[in-house]
C-alpha cells in the first residue's frame, strides 16, 4: 500500500486493538484503500460512486481512482473489459486514492486476473464465485479456476453467490429476465457498507431520487442493497469488520466533488466576480464531456451552453461568444486542442479572453481516451502557428480546479488574452472532499470594457493600457465603439490591416511582452523544504499529490528532500530562476517524457532529472519515493 505516512513509519495501515461487537471482530486502521472491479457493464463505477458518497458523509478524508475501458460495452468477460474504481479513505488528511487495495471486489474472472497482483498481502478478496465458470475463466487467461487450485493463499478470500442472492432478492421487485443480475453490483455495495460499518441510508435516498420514474428498478436496486448488507451480518464467512474513523479535518463545510465539476463551478465563480454571463461551447469528448454536463444545469447562474458538431465549430462559436463580450470558455480533451488551434491563434491575435480547457488523456490521435497523461504541455505552450504565446495554467488537484478555474478567468480578463487551462483525465473523474471557500471575500474582477471614444471623437482598439498591455474590449452595437479586427495583422492603435514589416515586428513584441508581464502579477513558487535539502523535487498538474505524499515518506526515512507545485506554466512565476538555483539536483517526475524539464532546461539552463511513465497510470507515492531514495544513495 501507498506509504502515505502522517505519525507512524509502517507501510501497512495501523490497525487498533480488536473490538468484539456481538461477535463480530472490529479492526480499527487509519485507511484502507478499497477497489471495486468487474466487467464495464457491471457498474462498478456507480457502486464506487456510492461508497465513496457513504464514507464522504460518515466524515472521512478521501481520494478516488476510476479506471474504465474506452468503448462504451467492450467484451465481456475479457481482460480489456474490466472496469475499476479505487478508493483510499482514512480518518486524516490523505493526498492519493493509494496504491496497493487492502480490499478487493472482483465480479469476474477478469477481474481477478487483471487486479490481484496489486492487492496487498493478506487482502480481502470478496469474489462473485458464481461468474467463474469454464468459459469466463477460459476468456480471462486462466489455465484453471483459482479459487481452489492454491492462486489464492495468502489472501482473505469470501466467496459470495451474487447472482443466487441477487435474483432471491429482487424477486417480485417487477424486473425480470437478463436486468434481474444488473443490480448485483448493489449486493456487492451492500457487503461492503457493513463490512466498513457504514449504514445504507444514504445509498437508499440516492437510490430513490435516481430512480423515482423506474419503480421496478428502484425497488431492485434498494432490494439487492439490503440483501448485500444483510448478508454480511448473517454468514458465517464475515466475522469481521474494518473500521475507518472520520478525519479531523479544518472546521468548514465539505462537499465531495470531482475534478470536471470542481473546474465547472470555477468557471460560473469568476462570471459572477466578473459580472459577466458564461458561455461554454464544446463537442462531446472522453474525458472532457461532463463539464459541459454540469454548466448545462446551471441555468439559474445565467449559464448558456452549445453543444457544436465539432471541435472547430465550438471554439468558433467560443470566440464569437468573446467577441460578443462573454465570459468565453472552449473544453475539450487533447485531439480537440489540436483542432482548436487556427481559432485560439485568432483569439489571440484579435486579443480577446477566452479560456479553453484542455482535459489531457493518452496520446497521440485517439490513444487512451479514458487514461490520464500530461503529454499536452507542448501543444498548450508552443502548439500554434506564428509567435502566438498564451498563458497556460496546470490545475493539480480535483479541488484545485476550482481556484485554477477561477484563476484562469481571472488572467484572460485582465490581460485580454486567451488562456489554455489544463487538467487530466486522473483530476477529471477522481474526486476527494472540498472544504467550500469563502465566495464573499474572493475579489471581484475589472473588466476592461470600452466606455466609448478613446482618441477624442475615435475609438482607437489597439490603444493599450500601459501597465498590463491590454487593449480595451469593445463590444458591438455600441455608438462609437466601431471598429475593425480580423485576422490579418493589425496597426498598432488604429487596428488597421498592415503589411508593414516593423508594425509586425512591434505587434509581435508586445504580444509577447504582455504574455511575459504575467509572470509579475502571479504568486512566486513555495517551496516545501524544512530541511534545507540539495534536492527539489518539482511538481506540476496531477502528480503533484503523489509527489506530496512521496516526499514525506522519503522523509520519513531521513532524507531531506524539497517539494515545489508550479500552476503557471507559461510564464513561469518570477521566482523561478531563484527557486532552480538553489539546489544541487531537480527531479520533475511527469506523466509524459519529459516536457516540463525540456521546458525548464530551455528557458534556464538548468540541468533536471526526468521521471517519466505514460502507462495511463497515476504515480504512486511509493515511486515518487523510490526515485527520491535512489537518488539519495539509499
Amino acid at each position: 500500500m501507498d506509504n502515505e505516512n502522517h505519525t507512524t513509519g509502517s507501510a501497512e495501515p495501523h490497525l487498533g486493538a480488536p473490538e468484539d461487537a456481538g461477535g463480530v471482530r472490529v479492526d480499527t486502521q487509519d485507511r484502507m484503500v478499497i477497489r471495486f472491479a468487474g466487467d464495464s457493464g457491471d457498474g462498478m463505477q456507480l457502486a464506487g460512486n456510492r461508497f465513496t458518497d457513504a464514507a464522504a458523509i460518515f466524515g472521512n478524508d478521501l481520494a478516488t481512482l476510476p479506471t474504465f475501458p474506452a468503448e462504451i460495452r467492450a467484451p465481456a468477460g475479457t481482460l480489456p473489459g474490466v472496469s475499476s474504481f479505487q478508493i483510499q479513505i482514512a480518518d486524516w488528511d490523505i493526498l492519493t486514492p493509494g496504491g496497493e487495495p487492502g480490499v478487493l471486489v472482483a465480479m469476474n474472472p477478469a477481474a481477478l486476473m487483471v487486479h490481484l497482483e496489486d492487492v496487498r498481502e493478506g487482502g480481502i478478496l470478496l469474489i462473485n464465485e458464481e461468474a467463474f465458470d469454464e468459459r469466463n475463466l477460459y476468456k480471462a487467461g486462466f489455465e484453471s479456476n483459482p479459487l481452489d487450485d492454491g492462486t489464492l493463499a495468502g489472501f482473505d478470500v469470501h466467496l459470495v453467490p451474487m447472482e443466487t442472492l441477487t435474483k432471491a432478492a429482487v424477486k417480485g421487485s417487477g424486473v425480470s429476465g437478463r436486468a434481474v443480475l444488473r443490480s448485483k453490483n448493489f449486493l456487492a455495495l451492500g457487503l461492503l457498507l457493513w463490512m466498513f460499518g457504514r449504514e445504507t441510508e444514504v445509498t437508499a435516498r440516492w437510490v430513490e431520487k435516481k430512480f423515482a420514474k423506474m419503480e421496478a428498478v428502484k425497488n431492485a436496486n434498494l432490494a439487492a442493497l439490503k440483501a448485500g448488507y444483510n448478508y454480511g451480518i448473517t454468514t458465517e464467512s464475515f466475522s469481521r469488520q474494518i473500521e475507518v474513523r472520520p478525519a479531523s479535518l479544518p472546521p468548514g463545510t465539505y462537499t465531495n466533488v470531482n475534478g470536471n465539476t470542481a473546474l465547472a463551478w470555477g468557471l460560473i465563480a469568476g462570471s459572477q466576480l466578473s459580472g459577466l454571463p458564461l458561455f461554454y461551447a464544446s463537442y462531446p469528448i472522453t474525458p472532457a464531456s461532463d463539464i459541459l454536463h454540469e454548466l448545462a444545469r446551471r441555468q439559474n447562474f445565467g449559464v448558456k451552453t452549445f453543444q457544436a458538431e465539432d471541435e472547430i465549430a465550438a471554439a468558433g462559436v467560443a470566440l464569437g461568444a468573446a467577441f460578443t463580450g462573454a465570459l468565453a470558455v472552449t473544453g475539450t480533451s487533447g485531439p480537440g486542442l489540436s483542432l482548436k488551434g487556427e481559432t485560439i491563434s485568432l483569439a489571440m491575435t484579435t486579443e480577446l479572453p477566452m479560456i479553453i480547457v484542455d482535459v489531457q488523456r493518452g496520446g497521440p490521435s485517439t490513444g487512451l481516451p479514458t487514461k490520464p497523461e500530461q503529454s499536452d504541455l507542448f501543444l498548450a505552450v508552443w502548439g500554434r502557428h506564428g509567435e502566438s504565446p498564451l498563458p497556460v495554467v496546470a490545475a493539480s488537484s480535483p479541488s484545485d480546479a476550482f481556484e485554477s478555474a477561477v484563476e484562469a478567468c481571472r488572467i484572460a480578463l485582465k490581460y485580454m488574452t486567451p488562456v489554455i487551462l489544463l487538467s487530466d483525465g486522473y483530476i477529471a473523474t477522481a474526486a476527494e472532499p472540498w472544504r467550500l471557500p469563502d465566495l464573499a471575500g474572493l475579489p471581484r474582477f475589472e473588466v476592461p470594457f470600452a466606455a466609448g471614444p478613446n482618441a477624442g471623437d475615435r475609438f482607437l482598439p489597439y490603444l493599450r493600457n500601459m501597465e498590463t498591455m491590454a487593449r480595451q474590449w469593445a463590444v458591438p452595437g455600441m455608438p462609437g465603439l466601431e471598429h475593425r479586427i480580423g485576422g490579418i495583422e493589425k496597426e498598432e492603435t488604429t487596428g488597421n490591416i498592415s503589411y508593414d514589416p516593423e508594425n509586425h515586428q512591434l505587434m509581435t513584441d508586445i504580444r509577447a511582452w504582455k504574455v511575459a508581464n504575467i509572470a509579475n502579477d502571479i504568486p512566486e513558487i513555495e517551496v516545501d523544504d524544512p530541511d534545507g535539502a540539495d534536492l527539489l523535487v518539482l511538481s506540476w498538474g496531477s502528480t503533484s499529490s503523489a509527489i506530496r505524499a512521496g516526499v514525506g515518506n522519503a522523509r520519513n526515512e531521513g532524507i531531506e528532500v524539497a517539494h515545489a507545485r508550479i500552476r503557471y506554466l507559461s510564464p513561469f512565476p518570477a521566482n523561478m530562476p531563484t527557486v532552480l538555483s538553489s539546489y544541487k539536483q531537480v527531479l520533475i517526475p511527469e506523466m509524459n517524457n519529459g516536457q516540463l524539464s525540456r521546458l525548464v532546461k530551455a528557458e534556464f539552463v538548468t540541468p533536471v532529472i526526468s521521471l517519466n511513465k505514460v502507462t495511463g497510470v497515476p504515480f504512486t507515492a511509493q515511486e515518487i519515493a523510490a526515485k527520491i531514495m535512489e537518488l539519495a544513495g539509499r
